[in-house]
């Protein structure tokens, strides 16, 4: 079995591990259970979930088994890492949406079938009916609070104020890989390095309560090289649902990556040969390009498939003639129709004109063809394309 330690290494991904040479060993000779968790904040997957999903992927191709955690239950109280205010609390109705969301967005980039075919667990199915005296005496008293409190996950909250409700996240985070442990066999927990604290918790606590080994690895955060998380626009997250970003907009976003994040995302988010992404990022100057190409296709094909992705490059190509020039925008006033954007940037002289064009289907908005004379307009921002030629970024006031 080749190990997959190596694979993660190479391509950037590990940050930070314990007994690093035991978990080498084991992930080279058998079979390991491992999870994920995933807090159903939103009914979308978004950028930041991505090297998560691709983590996943390389585990389960060298032959480990996904143990995917949806936090229906840890979402009742909200992680505080990160943040420096108090998540909204959500309802169990809207998470069990959410949950659902995730299921279909995830079948994309793991198999559930076959050996080592990946499950999906909530851990609302555990956490929501605990007893909370028995939860305090088996679980509560294995947490120093004097060693919780220095954990970077708490602190930087503990000036603005952390309540009680989220201190119990920790605990809860831990419980979940111990019962884990307990059902799958599980004893390797993944995710992004903001989580350690939260990671290195629950492979404790499994050491102590069972006196099994368990193995925590962190994840470099992916952001940009000035330490800005990737995944944000102006018009918010970057999301894995094509009705939220559509495959234009996801594939715009990682074309216009900045150099010297190139050839990182290739590692972290392809599945290019590493020797490919080595040449493709040789070059310094205009030829970067078309590793930036390169990277915004290969994402637009594993999130939206193949068919997508070459509508999105083809569309980009044609709006930015091929070359690097900004796609030119213009702004309107007071348009509720595509038919009204349309003779407000001056592609149809008339309202009848638009309708026309419409129904003879040269008409897109972002990659959505056209087909009702009566459209709203998608978005405040959204790209016009009439044919092949004509491609305009259109700002509504």
């Amino acid at each position: 079995m080749a190990n997959v330690m190596d694979t993660l290494r190479a391509r950037g991904f590990v940050k930070q591990t314990v007994y690093e040479d035991e978990l080498y060993e084991k992930l080279g000779k058998e079979s390991v259970p491992f999870y994920i968790g995933f807090d159903p904040t939103a009914d979308s997957l978004h950028v930041g979930h991505f090297m998560q999903l691709i983590a996943m992927s390389h585990m389960q191709k060298a032959g480990h088994k996904p143990v995917i955690l949806i936090g229906g239950g840890t979402a009742m109280i909200g992680d505080p890492s990160g943040r420096t205010d108090m998540r909204s609390m959500m309802t169990k109705e809207t998470i069990r949406h959410n949950v659902e969301c995730f299921k279909k967005q995830m079948s994309r980039f793991v198999s559930f079938e076959g050996e080592n075919a990946a499950i999906i667990v909530d851990n609302g199915d555990w956490l929501l009916d605990l007893n909370y005296i028995d939860f305090l005496r088996e679980i509560g008293a294995h947490f120093s609070v004097n060693r919780m409190l220095t954990a970077e996950c708490f602190k930087q909250r503990l000036e603005k104020g952390l309540s009680f409700l989220e201190f119990n996240y920790m605990l809860m985070q831990a419980y979940d890989f111990l019962v884990l442990y307990r059902k799958y066999g599980c004893a390797l927990e993944l995710g992004g390095d903001d989580q350690w604290s939260n990671i290195l918790a629950g492979a404790n606590l499994i050491r102590i309560k069972e006196q099994k080994p368990a193995y925590a690895m962190t994840f470099t955060l992916l952001t940009t090289s000035d330490g800005k998380k990737m995944g944000k626009t102006a018009k918010g997250a970057v999301w894995l649902d094509e009705n939220k970003t559509t495959p234009y907009e996801f594939y715009q976003y990682w074309r216009n990556t900045a150099d010297e994040d190139v050839e990182k995302c290739l590692k972290l988010l392809t599945f290019l040969p590493l020797e490919q992404i080595e040449e493709l990022c040789r070059y310094k100057d205009e030829r970067i390009n078309v590793a930036k190409e390169t990277l915004a296709y290969e994402l637009t094909k594993e999130v939206h498939g193949e068919e997508k992705a070459n509508l999105a490059r083809a569309q980009a190509k044609a709006a930015f003639g091929g070359g690097d020039a900004e796609l030119l925008t213009k702004e309107v006033e007071g348009v509720a129709l595509v038919v009204d954007a349309m003779v407000a940037v001056g592609v149809a002289k008339s309202k009848g004109e638009a309708r026309r064009l419409i129904e003879q289907g040269g008409v897109s908005v972002d990659d959505t063809k056209v087909t009702d004379v009566n459209m709203p307009i998608p978005a405040k921002e959204f790209v016009l394309h009439k044919g092949k030629k004509v491609h305009l970024k259109v700002v509504v006031k």
